[in-house]
């Protein structure tokens, strides 16, 4: 059982990175803007790091999704929602008023973004730490004790 919850949280979280990928690639322009809002990066710096971003989600979803190096992927992941939760939250602290850039859309960053973000970090880490489940291209799970029966 535990492998296929695994697996489900593997494929929803690579499969929401892709979504929120997509949302972005058409207008980059619009997603570096959103960037640029959170006041923590230099302007110079906002576009390659916007693209970096989109990049990284895309490649990301794709590893979650099919399970290849899907811990790593999570890791990655994990990272990238942390820096989200800290950025969204340090606006919100800050007053700044801003747009997610999360999924696309108009969407107003606020705490329950936060929450959202963090509800997506939980399955990432799960597979992070307990890997990728089953159906993964590069699974190496194996039952338990099976090292033990394969030494003996």
């Amino acid at each position: 059982m535990k492998g296929f919850v695994l697996a489900a949280c593997r494929i929803v979280v690579g499969g929401l990175f892709l979504w929120a990928a997509s949302t972005k690639v058409p207008d980059m322009a619009k997603f570096a803007e959103e960037v640029a809002n959170y006041r923590l990066l230099p302007a110079a710096l906002v576009p390659a790091v916007a693209a970096m971003v989109v990049g990284i989600e895309i490649v990301a979803g794709v590893l979650l999704v099919v399970g290849a190096w899907a811990r790593p992927a999570a890791i990655v992941v994990s990272g990238m929602l942390g820096v989200f939760i800290l950025g969204i939250a340090q606006a919100l602290a800050r007053g700044i008023d801003l747009k997610c850039g999360c999924f696309g859309g108009e969407e107003a960053a606020s705490w329950l973004t936060v929450v959202r973000d963090l509800a997506i970090l939980a399955p990432a880490l799960a597979v992070a730490i307990g890997g990728p489940g089953r159906l993964a291209l590069a699974s190496r799970e194996r039952p338990a004790g099976a090292e033990q029966r394969a030494t003996t």
